[in-house]
């Protein structure tokens, strides 16, 4: 069988660590667990908020659960930096919980990749701010960010 495969590949170069930040978003923003966790190696670990997980399995669980609870969610992600495998990334999502409860999420992640593009260490640190449902900012049709909506500098976040 041959090796999986997730373009683009280290080490990265400014164009090629943005399109990677941006197919991440755009697999998030589809909010299916399965697709999104293609884009991890088998073994990957995260860790999230204070979860610590460890392969795709714990990935799709982890997915599962997060998009039970976080409804109309809307995902935007920005470089802040990269090395060679290593990428910094900046992330605000909005979402509302089964109350109706508007949240603004921002967090940071650093990633590490293999040879082939995969994922394989991600540490993500989030903060959540509830928000009232008039001042959400990320109002497109759920699925991809549309490419003329404006990003998080372009939104001062």
């Amino acid at each position: 069988m041959p090796e999986e495969q997730r373009p683009p590949f280290p080490p990265f170069t400014l164009e090629t660590a943005t399109e990677k930040v941006r197919k991440a978003e755009d697999a998030w923003n589809t909010r299916d667990p399965q697709k999104v966790s293609l884009a991890y190696s088998i073994d990957s670990r995260w860790r999230n908020r204070t979860e610590f997980i460890t392969g795709r399995e714990e990935i799709v669980a982890f997915l599962t659960r997060k998009w039970q609870r976080e409804s109309g969610y809307r995902l935007i992600k920005e470089l802040w930096g990269f090395k060679e495998n290593r990428m910094a990334v900046r992330f605000c999502y909005e979402s509302h919980d089964v109350s109706g409860q508007w949240f603004r999420s921002y967090g940071n992640e650093l990633w590490q990749f293999d040879a082939n593009g995969l994922m394989t260490v991600r540490h993500a640190s989030i903060n959540d701010l509830a928000i009232t449902e008039a001042e959400r900012l990320f109002r497109w049709p759920q699925g991809r960010r549309p490419d003329d909506h404006p990003g998080l500098s372009e939104l001062g976040l």
